[in-house]
């Protein structure tokens, strides 16, 4: 079929208004991929320069995300997290009317290195628990979460991983607030692992976040890094921290 250029807007915005309007009917639902440029270019009648200049307009917008040997897909409103002083991560999620699941992915205890115990303030050695999960939004997959406790601190966590998905109720149940004193956020390359739990080409970008979290004493009760997809989620800090 032929795209007849009936309006005095170019031509390229006439196809990016096309396929706006197919993505607001559900013709093309988020996650799913588009035909490729030949077969668009074929649909329009137009070339294939003209066509990837209504391509562009659309991942302007964030509608349209382009995989590098994959393809073009329909792309997700970026879900806003706000960094605030207390972690309420699932409280956010939920805030944007979203249906939040967690597959527990790990609950091992383990020796702290060097880098997890300057973070937890603990020892060389000292016992830890890490706790890994997946998060998804909808049931698509948003972030992998891996919080690292001091064993001694919280006895019977193992256990209490295996009934709980959110580290705010966890925490509660010892007595504890999860109020945050600091996070480091940095862009990387998503590892191969990672990628495969999220559905990420090898090729994303993720954004991760180191966390060192306390309780209503100020003694740091956890060690969080999370890795989230860089595009589905978007940071907020509040200059206020409250």
């Amino acid at each position: 079929m032929t795209f007849m250029d009936q309006a005095t807007s170019p031509l390229y915005i006439q196809i990016a208004d096309e396929l706006r309007r197919s993505m607001e009917e559900s013709i093309y639902q988020i996650g799913d991929q588009l035909p490729t440029e030949a077969e668009l270019s074929v649909r329009f009648g137009v070339n294939r320069h003209t066509l990837r200049r209504a391509i562009e307009v659309l991942r302007q917008e964030g509608l349209v995300r382009v995989d590098r040997g994959r393809g073009m897909f329909v792309a997700a409103v970026p879900i806003s997290y706000t960094l605030g002083k207390r972690v309420r991560y699932n409280e956010a999620l939920k805030a944007h009317g979203l249906q939040v699941s967690h597959q527990t992915l790990r609950t091992i205890e383990i020796l702290a290195d060097s880098s997890i115990a300057k973070r937890l303030e603990l020892e060389i050695g000292d016992p830890v628990v890490l706790f890994e999960r997946l998060s998804l939004a909808d049931e698509q997959p948003i972030s992998i979460g891996s919080s690292y406790f001091p064993s001694q601190r919280f006895l019977g966590l193992l256990e209490r991983c295996q009934e709980c998905h959110s580290v705010s109720k966890l925490l509660q149940a010892y007595g504890c607030d999860h109020i945050r004193r600091s996070t480091r956020i940095s862009a990387r390359s998503v590892q191969p692992r990672d990628a495969r739990l999220l559905a990420l080409p090898l090729t994303a970008p993720i954004l991760l976040t180191e966390s060192i979290n306390v309780d209503q004493q100020g003694r740091v009760i956890e060690y969080g890094v999370t890795r989230f997809r860089g595009d589905r989620m978007e940071l907020v800090i509040k200059n206020d921290l409250s």
